[in-house]
């Protein structure tokens, strides 16, 4: 179960990479516009408020590997329980696939890590 657990973890980690690229990289571009559902006017509009969102998504996933580089369970707990506050928050306030996308794959890595010993 400890593999399910660090894949899963590391899933949740890069997905939050990939958000960052798309929130700071890519916003005002096609696949941001697309992803994102926005028009570019209101990308423009957004674009450094997508930057901010970005850097704490890195920041959540920057957690998420020192948690796992350095054998730190309750760190890589922790940090998946904000990216689940996060993934409710989102799917309450901005979209319900955010929790799909954010929120579901964090709760199966923490209920993944309940598994293994201590």
């Amino acid at each position: 179960m400890y593999w399910t657990a660090v894949i899963l973890t590391l899933v949740v980690a890069l997905l939050h990479v990939y958000f960052l690229v798309l929130e700071m990289f890519l916003w005002t571009r096609p696949l941001g516009l697309k992803t994102f559902r926005n028009t570019p006017e209101k990308a423009e509009t957004t674009r450094v408020l997508a930057a901010n969102q970005g850097l704490y998504n890195g920041f959540l996933a920057a957690g998420l590997f020192w948690g796992l580089f350095d054998h730190l369970p309750m760190l890589v707990n922790f940090m998946l329980g904000c990216v689940i506050v996060a993934g409710c928050y989102g799917a309450y306030s901005v979209n319900k696939r955010i929790f799909f996308v954010q929120a579901l794959p964090a709760i199966l890595a923490v209920i993944a890590w309940q598994f293994v010993p201590a």
